[in-house]
This record gives structure tokens, sequence and C-alpha cells, in this order.
């Protein structure tokens, strides 16, 4: 090979390092023009949204549910006034870092399209805000409720709320009564052998294991929590005495463990037997009514100490985690997403607010409503009542549904014949329905002799409280809805 060849062979290397090394820096320059471009770009966006999460399906059944939307940027903090949301619905704003979160109160309304609009999010380093929207749709309703003596015996079934779309999920010889948890079905039964129990299945029915119980008795008043998975109900021994025996006393048990022995709620120095009781939502705490017709708002978890005194209607005295909240003959009911209580006292019913014992006359009806023989509190402080229908004074046998709102203002939601007889009201999660559960034909429906005795034929009319109109009318009883048994 000769030199000349050699070195034009160098030559040429270096003039092609030399393109090599111009061409990367200018490929470097433009990758970091780009860099700096979309940074800028960005900045100039503002914050963008990354991620979301939502539940639709736990949003429309209870209340607490989150969307929580995270962005591009660390988040200065969110003002509610900065949030919408539509349909409107009360709710609740926290920032945490790159995240923002959006708490409903209250659960929404099923088959609802949902936009939450969240406007001049701002970046804690300052620069351009922006607007972030995201849009969600809840499910359909599905409830589950209860049929005696069918072929199959005793069956409980899911649907939706057209009845078209009807599914046996459980069924068993004698089911006294049932609740549905999110994720669970608590069946009360009696054995073949007339002795109580408790079984839990998935929420298709699958799965069936038996809960321990206190011992060998009856097991009433069963109720859920909207939450947490925890259950309650009233335990009598099977065998009472004047001097032995435990009778009506109050058990709690977890659905997380369903090995544990259930609990007993009792407080020191109070009645321990317990007439009507009640979870307070969004809380471990119990509302109950002991024999002895003291009011009182314990813990879920067991015994609580001393109740001290009862003192006077609204005192609040408190006594090591009870608090005392006078004399009472029953609980209408806790409205779910809210503290207040309506309560009927000797003198009259009230409402009290169990965050800080206050109190005050249950509204007056701008309509004469006749003898109410229920109360149903909702959210927003509006109640649904039944009353007899007068005609003057004398009684038609009919029966009012209205619903009177937190200024009286009273509105008609129904009128049940006066062939027919109002067994219960419930309403749903949402406060949009309310089940309206009646015995037809009532003199000709008999009652089974259950120990939580039924007609024979019970049905349960649903209509919406906004207006009225009726949606459905199913075969059955105990629709999920209802946080307590029927009367």
């Amino acid at each position: 090979m000769s030199t000349d060849a050699g070195t034009r062979r160098a030559r040429t290397r270096r003039r092609r390092g030399r393109a090599f090394a111009g061409a990367f820096a200018i490929v470097v320059g433009a990758l970091a023009v780009v860099g700096l471009a979309g940074a800028a770009a960005s900045v100039a966006q503002g914050p963008r949204v990354t991620d979301v999460f939502v539940d639709p399906v736990a949003a429309a059944e209870a209340s607490g549910s989150r969307l929580i939307l995270t962005t591009s940027h660390t988040l200065a903090e969110v003002d509610p006034s900065q949030v919408t949301v539509t349909p409107a619905t009360p709710f609740e704003v926290d920032t945490s870092g790159r995240s923002v979160g959006v708490r409903f109160t209250l659960p929404l309304w099923d088959d609802t399209e949902y936009t939450v609009e969240i406007a001049d999010v701002a970046s804690l380093g300052g620069g351009p805000t922006g607007t972030i929207t995201e849009t969600f749709r809840t499910p359909e309703a599905e409830v589950f409720l209860l049929q005696r003596g069918t072929d199959d015996g005793d069956m409980i079934y899911r649907t939706d709320l057209t009845g078209q779309a009807a599914v046996p999920v459980f069924t068993h010889p004698h089911i006294e009564d049932f609740r549905a948890t999110a994720t669970h079905l608590v069946v009360s039964v009696r054995t073949e052998n007339d002795r109580a129990g408790l079984l839990v299945t998935d929420l298709d029915g699958e799965n069936p294991r038996e809960l321990p119980l206190p011992g060998n008795g009856y097991v009433s008043n069963l109720q859920s929590a909207d939450r947490g998975e925890l259950i309650g109900y009233t335990f009598s021994d099977a065998t009472l005495t004047a001097d032995s025996g435990r009778e009506s006393r109050l058990f709690t048990a977890s659905l997380k463990d369903v090995e544990a022995d259930p609990v007993e709620i009792a407080v020191d120095g109070a009645d321990p037997r317990v007439a009507e009781w009640r979870f307070v939502p969004d809380t471990d705490s119990i509302l109950l009514l002991s024999f002895d017709g003291s009011l009182l708002l314990t813990g879920s978890t067991g015994s609580t100490g001393s109740a001290g005194s009862t003192g006077s209607a609204g005192s609040g005295a408190t006594a090591q985690g009870a608090t005392a909240l006078g004399a009472a003959l029953g609980i209408d009911g806790i409205a779910r997403g809210s503290s207040e209580a309506v309560v009927d006292r000797l003198e009259q019913s009230v409402t009290i607010d169990l965050t800080d014992a206050s109190e005050a006359p249950l509204v007056t009806p701008d309509v004469e409503l006749g003898g109410t023989t229920s109360v149903t509190p909702l959210p927003d402080g509006s109640t649904i009542r039944t009353a007899a229908v007068l005609d003057g004074d004398v009684p038609t046998g009919r029966t009012s549904v209205a619903l009177v709102a937190p200024d009286g203002e009273t509105r008609l939601l129904t009128e049940i014949a006066e062939t027919d007889a109002v067994l219960q009201v419930c309403v749903s999660p949402s406060a949009r329905y309310a089940a309206v559960l009646v015995a037809p034909d009532a003199v000709g429906n008999p009652y089974d002799t259950y120990q939580l005795p039924l007609p024979e034929r019970p049905e349960t009319r649903i209509l919406q409280i906004a207006d009225g109109e009726p949606v459905v009318a199913l075969l059955g009883t105990a629709i999920s809805w209802c946080q307590v048994p029927s009367l």
C-alpha cells in the first residue's frame, strides 16, 4: 500500500468525523430546543390531568366516595368555590401535592352523568392557570328484596328498577330478614331444629358462611352500617326466667372476620335491654333506646363505662364515652350522610344533632296531615311522613305519604287506598327514591307466623321523591335500602 493512499484515507476519516460531530451537535441542539419548547408549552398550559380515579358504583351506594385527579404540577390549594359539580350535590375538596380530591358527602344518583369542573387550577410555583373538567356516569340502581313462600322456599332476589331483570340469589326454607352491605348479604334464618342462624354470603348468594351467635335464642332488629362491613342485632336467649337469661341485648359483628365472636354493646349503669337502635352514619357510634326509656349515644365496639345521669332532654351528659340524651319513646331514624336523629319525646317529636346534643322541635307541616304514623328523615332536613287521611275529623282509611321540607312546606307524594296497609317507608341511599312497603287488600292478605311476620303478598312501591312519580311496584319486602326491619 502506498503512503499517498494511506494519507488520503486518513484525511477522509477526519472529514467524516468532523461531519458526524457537526451533525450530532445539530441534533442535540434541536432536541434541546424541542425540550425547552415542550417545557415552555407545559408551563404555558398550566396543570394538566395525568391520572383519574373514581368508583361510580361506590359513589352511588354510600357517602364519602372521592374523585381524585392527579396533575402534571404540584398544585396550589384548591378552594371549594373553584369547583362545580353538575348535577349539584354536596362535596368537600382537599389538595395534596399534584392531586386534588373531590369528596361527595352524599351518595350520588343512579344512572346519572356527573361533571366536575375545577376552574383556575394553579401550580404552586406560579404560572398560568387552567380549567380541569372530568365526567363520569353512575350505574343503574340494583336492589335486593325478600319473597317468602316461593316454590323453592324463601328467596332473596336482585333486580333493577324496571322489575324485568329479577335474578334469584339466595334461597332458604325460613328467612326472617336480611341486610345488604357493600360486598355481602347477611341473612337471619331459622334452622331445621328451630334455632336462630346468621348467614353471610357474597352479593351473588355464593360462599355462605355461618356467623357465631351469643347462644341459642332469637335474633331481631338486624341492621348494617353504611360502611365498614359492620352489622348489629338484638339477641334474646331461648329460655328466659325472671332471674336468668339475656333479653334484647345488642350485639355487633364484623363481616371482615366471620369467625370472631359477636361483641355486646352495653353501657354500665344503664338498662342492658335495648328496645330500638341505629348506626350513626359515617361514624363508629350507635344511638340506642333502652327498655327504661333512656336514649344513649355510644360506641360500636363494646362496653363504654357508666352513662351517668340521663339528665334532661338534650343535656348531653357524658361519662366515659357514652352520652345520655334524655328520655324518649322511640327513634324514627337518622338520614344517611346526616348527624341529625328524629326522636319521639314524651311531649313531641324532635331532631337531635348528635355532634353536640342540641335539639329542636320537628318542623310542623303547613298542611294538616292527620295522625302521623311514621317519620323518615332525609339528608337535607326534609322528612317523609305517613298519616291517616281525614274527612273533617273522620278517618277515611286512606294513608297519605307526604314530603315535608325544612321550612314546613308540604307536598303529597302518594296516597294509599283504604283497602291497603302501609307497613314501612324506606329511602334510597341517594334520597332519590322512596320505597313504600304495602300490604295490598289487607283484610284478605293474611300474615305468616314468623318471628317477624309479613303478609302473604307484600308489595314494594317505588316512587321518585322529587315529584312523586311512580317508578315500579315489586313483589317482596325488606328492600335493601331499608336500614331497619319493617314493624
